[in-house]
């Protein structure tokens, strides 16, 4: 088939794993949408007891990952939906290419992903990438407010100023203000990952991203935020205009106020570069400070785009705010996650999306649909584009 047809959907999807993302409101979504969906867990009796506990016994059916199963099942223009640990994409990727099927998950595209995204291009399939919440519903507003400023300023020489921090957080600090819900480890060992972003005009690299950590104010609430992965290379996926010099371009991750300061004795462990110390405390962590029952998560998502004029005055501002709580019946970080995901994986049913890869929506306007969306089942932004007032009241 030519790379630019896409293989028509089959209306199946198979749901790879059953962890604390998979949201009932999303997952939901899929049902409805789908003709038929198939959860798959490390067992079939696991699968059904997690779809049970999300409200959606009956809706799919479930399966166990013996080996060779997903593949014997899998069928051309199926969807396979990776909710699997990053590092299963490019296996779970590399089987639905070879049965044609279509592929989605919300994780970053690493270069094994695009790789074999090409690939499958020219069998006309789509596979969608950073469709959750970061990445995923970041990129929404960061393609809608580079779209609002160009219209209102243009693509002239400008400064420009961006940032975006996300954070899952308890909704309730505790003294350690952070609580494990999965992956300790990895929450740990993202810490000794470099982070590389534009601060005060100048590209910057931060060894340990926590030592570049600021203060930062939401609605009057102080947080603490910090740089981490590589920021640069979303420049040209925002469609920066080349001639905006930014001044201040940061994705990162936003914590509780006082997380630094409850965080020394890991910052200590992880700059011993130990895995052993490392895994060690990870887990003990873990142990000492879990998500239980009766604790809520709460998501905060907070971008902003600021462009300036040759002076440093301000010729446009927009910013969105994302706060919601979880609830006895999902978490935020579960519906977050998994309800943008669903829409994607419906873009795809609907043969919307074309063939190779796709990072969420890719356009303003996709974007602003997209946002719409999420609105409509629970997850609600708020986008502010007031000037700060100067010394004496005035803008």
């Amino acid at each position: 088939m030519s790379g630019d047809r896409i293989a028509p959907a089959s209306g199946t999807v198979h749901w790879v794993g059953t962890g604390l993302s998979t949201g009932r409101t999303g997952l939901g979504l899929v049902c409805d949408r789908a003709s038929r969906v198939v959860l798959w867990d490390r067992t079939a009796e696991r699968a059904a007891e997690r779809l049970a506990a999300l409200g959606l016994a009956d809706r799919a059916e479930v399966r166990g990952l013996r080996p060779g199963a997903l593949e014997a099942e899998v069928g051309a223009g199926d969807v396979v939906v990776s909710m699997l640990p990053a590092t299963e994409h490019p296996g779970l990727l590399g089987l639905a290419v070879a049965r044609g099927a279509h592929f989605a998950c919300t994780s970053y595209t690493t270069d094994a992903l695009s790789e074999q995204a090409a690939t499958a291009a020219d069998a006309g399939l789509v596979v969608l990438t950073e469709a959750g919440l970061d990445p995923g519903i970041d990129h929404l507003m960061a393609h809608v407010l580079v779209d609002r400023a160009r219209r209102e300023v243009g693509d002239g020489g400008t400064s420009a100023e961006f940032t975006s921090y996300c954070g899952g957080l308890p909704a309730v600090p505790n003294d350690f203000r952070y609580r494990f819900s999965w992956a300790p480890y990895g929450v740990l060992s993202a810490l000794a990952s470099p982070a590389r972003y534009i601060g005060e005009g100048e590209t910057r690299t931060a060894q340990h991203p926590w030592q570049a950590t600021r203060l930062l104010v939401l609605a009057g609430e102080e947080f603490e935020a910090y740089p981490n992965r590589d920021s640069l290379s979303f420049l040209a996926q925002y469609d920066f205009p080349a001639r905006w010099r930014p001044t201040t371009f940061i994705r990162g991750t936003l914590r509780n106020a006082g997380w630094r300061a409850a965080w020394h004795e890991v910052f200590e462990t992880v700059l011993t570069g130990d895995e052993t110390r490392i895994r060690a405390l990870a887990k003990e962590l873990a142990d000492r400070h879990p998500t239980t029952e009766a604790d809520r998560d709460r998501v905060v998502l907070a971008v902003e785009l600021t462009v300036r004029d040759a002076d440093g005055g301000i010729r446009w501002r927009g910013a969105y705010l994302l706060d919601l709580t979880g609830d006895a019946a999902e978490s935020a970080m579960a519906r977050c996650v998994s309800v943008p995901l669903a829409l994607g994986v419906s873009r795809v049913l609907d043969g919307a999306l074309p063939p190779g890869l796709n990072r969420a929506a890719e356009s303003a306007e996709e974007a602003a649909r997209w946002l719409a969306f999420l609105h409509r089942h629970g997850i609600r932004t708020a986008f502010d584009d007031s000037l700060p007032e100067a010394p004496g009241g005035t803008p």
